[in-house]
């Protein structure tokens, strides 16, 4: 979910995003559910997550929107209606969300930090829940995966890279429980929790880590010629080993760091 049109590979997605969906399914693990609640997953992707969440409420429904076209076929495909009735999928932007009172709950995992304008997210989230609704997000926080952004900020600065990447400024919005407390209250929302929980991604070896840089750091590598990418990727991973080896059994471990939201409307 981007203020921007990447285009993303559902396929190649899922390949690389196991840490993603662990953490969507710790998270799930808090949510404290009746079984006929009307939920909306705000950054759907493939699907996989929303289909966990409708199985939680089989006397409810689940909606899942997504930017990327991409993601809500693969999704539709994965999971069709006839099969989970209780569940469905639109393409949709979060800046754009076209509800009225209608959810109990708007859940969102890995998703908002590609959204900079929260403010506008959290108005049509404030909108689309019923009153005393709430909301649970998960999104990457402040100081999150930083030795990687710092390798990608060195070749931003060195040729070729330099010629598209130089000054270019981080786009992802990684922030901390202050500035996102305030949003939350110049919204409506009424903040029950945030934290910034430490993770450790781990993918294995060169083409885990290459497939990871590929399918989620497309803000960088879609600025280059399409003939640059895999060149550049090369480049990001060697020069993150040079000083993160891989451990034993070829585990390349990258620190993150996931801003937690728990809220209700007013």
């Amino acid at each position: 979910m981007s203020e921007a049109n990447y285009r993303w590979d559902a396929g190649d997605y899922a390949r690389h995003s196991s840490a993603q969906a662990k953490w969507a399914r710790e998270l799930l693990e808090k949510l404290d559910l009746g079984g006929g609640e009307a939920v909306l997953d705000v950054g759907c992707g493939d699907g996989k997550v929303t289909a966990a969440l409708a199985a939680r409420v089989p006397r409810g429904s689940v909606l899942g929107i997504d930017s990327s076209p991409d993601m809500v076929a693969a999704a539709r495909r994965k999971f069709p209606q006839e099969q989970h009735p209780n569940l469905s999928f639109v393409v949709m932007n979060a800046l754009e969300l076209e509800f009225e009172e209608r959810f109990d709950l708007v859940f969102s995992n890995a998703t908002l930090h590609w959204v900079r304008d929260q403010a506008r997210v959290l108005e049509g989230v404030r909108r689309a829940l019923k009153p005393s609704g709430r909301l649970l997000f998960q999104m990457g926080g402040r100081g999150n995966a930083g030795e990687i952004l710092e390798v990608l900020e060195q070749l931003g600065r060195r040729p070729p890279w330099a010629a598209y990447l130089r000054d270019f400024p981080c786009p992802f919005g990684f922030y901390g429980p202050e500035e996102y407390g305030a949003w939350l209250e110049a919204a409506g929302l009424e903040a029950r929790r945030l934290e910034l929980l430490a993770k450790e991604m781990r993918q294995r070896g060169r083409a885990g880590l290459a497939g990871w840089i590929r399918t989620t750091w497309l803000p960088y590598t879609e600025r280059l010629p399409a003939g640059m990418r895999e060149a550049f990727i090369s480049e990001v991973v060697e020069r993150y080993l040079a000083s993160h080896p891989m451990g034993p059994g070829g585990l390349v471990r990258v620190r993150m760091v996931r801003l937690e939201v728990e809220a209700v409307r007013r």
